[in-house]
């Protein structure tokens, strides 16, 4: 059966009441109160202070999936992995794989585009500690539901970190057939681990580009870089513009 085309007015529409959400109190509460009292680093900056959308390309065959907004990074610039370590980290690399127009992402208006790619998280809001409660994720929950309806092109979700991962999961869960999931313990979260979920859906897991990660080593470029080049094959998309990666 073929997909009808993904409706970026749906998109649009979908984000508008995403950052109008207010179904988690303490993640509200969080969020707002960093946006006041800011960062000595960040003073003169207007925080956004709010759940943040989605962005990328409608028609994206590829959705990376985070954890949720940093304090001082999404929570401040309003778009996702914009303005802080775990951005810097991810779109050089999503740039030097063909996603991502520019390789720096500041604030919403510096002219990234992304081709090919959507980028969303589990958790909208940004939560004290990166550590939203499974209240919370289960508040989030039916905004991911949605976004994957509406994103009908995709082929591939890569997932960022273990949160993310068991949120796409649950995702999985609610919306197969009844019977068609394998057990959980049969789709283990490790970095490069690969599945395919009923319907096709192909998923790729990845550490998440946090500094702890990065910073140790326990999480480089060239591993990350092969991942979006595994997720570029799965995709059916054109190869990236380039292939070595430092």
């Amino acid at each position: 059966m073929t997909k009808c085309p993904s409706q970026p007015g749906a998109l649009d529409a979908l984000n508008t009441r995403i950052v109008a959400c207010d179904r988690c109190p303490r993640l509200r509460m969080h969020c707002e109160e960093v946006a006041r009292v800011r960062r000595r680093a960040y003073a003169e900056f207007e925080y956004w202070g709010k759940p943040v959308p989605s962005f990328g390309d409608p028609e994206a065959r590829v959705l990376v999936l985070g954890l949720a907004p940093g304090a001082h990074g999404s929570n401040r610039t309003g778009r996702m992995f914009t303005g802080d370590g775990s951005g810097d980290f991810l779109f050089p690399v999503l740039h030097d794989a063909g996603f991502a127009s520019q390789p720096k992402a500041v604030d919403r208006e510096d002219g990234m585009k992304l081709t090919g790619l959507w980028i969303a998280a589990v958790v909208r809001c940004a939560p004290p500690g990166n550590k939203p409660t499974p209240e919370e994720q289960h508040n989030c929950a039916p905004w991911l539901d949605e976004e994957m309806r509406l994103l009908t092109g995709l082929r591939v979700v890569v997932c960022l970190g273990r949160i993310a991962f068991d949120g796409l999961m649950a995702h999985a869960q609610r919306t197969a057939q009844p019977g068609q999931m394998p057990p959980r313990s049969a789709l283990p979260f490790r970095h490069g681990a690969e599945f395919t979920l009923p319907g096709g859906l192909r998923v790729l897991a990845s550490y998440h580009p946090s500094l702890q990660n990065t910073n140790t080593g326990k999480l480089t470029r060239p591993m990350f870089f092969d991942i979006f080049k595994r997720a570029r094959r799965l995709a059916d998309l054109s190869g990236p513009r380039r292939i070595a990666i430092d």
